[in-house]
């Protein structure tokens, strides 16, 4: 898209939290009317999340807490990157470590911004086919629960609420709106 310029013109930075994988910085810029403000945001390494689609249309989701909003979430198996981890690397890390599954066939679906006026990161979606189980070997610290359920149960748990996680909503219903047709 073409029309006024609206760039934000880097002045100077500094970091003002370091994170065992999030950094929070601080930066000076010059805004388009020539003016100057700050911006807070969050480092982050990046991320996958896999839509895991077993062969008789059931998809593979996990149950997790998060601490930030006290309560579990029902997400997409999904995790960040490792420094210089190609994505597709990370996907099939992630997928096997989390839940013990496998895939024959990937296919990179789209990168998303899940948090775009406080963070840089960007979230690479995948799908999963062709699932054959494994052993899971979740990290240190690590505690949730599989499950696979109805892609379309799936759907409908986004539609009235049960599922709220931005990188679940935009996996699940990414592939219903372009694959499933």
């Amino acid at each position: 898209m073409k029309g006024k310029d609206l760039t934000e013109r880097f002045l100077s930075g500094e970091e003002i939290y370091a994170g065992k994988f999030i950094t929070v910085q601080r930066d000076l810029v010059r805004l388009p009317d020539g003016s100057e403000t700050a911006r807070e945001y969050v480092r982050h390494p990046g991320a996958v999340a896999i839509v895991a689609l077993f062969d008789d249309g059931r998809v593979l989701l996990e149950r997790q807490h998060r601490y930030p909003h006290r309560r579990d979430f029902i997400e997409l198996p999904a995790g960040k990157l490792e420094p210089e981890e190609p994505h597709f690397e990370t996907a099939k890390r992630e997928l096997l470590e989390e839940t013990g599954y496998v895939a024959r066939e990937w296919t990179r679906l789209a990168l998303i911004h899940p948090t775009i006026a406080y963070s840089d990161e960007g979230i690479e979606l995948w799908l999963a086919r062709g699932l054959e189980l494994r052993e899971a070997k979740l990290d240190a610290g690590e505690f949730l629960e599989v499950l696979a359920l109805p892609f379309d149960e799936a759907v409908a748990m986004v539609r009235d609420g049960r599922i709220t996680d931005g990188k679940t909503v935009a996996g699940l219903l990414w592939v219903k709106a372009f694959l499933q047709r």
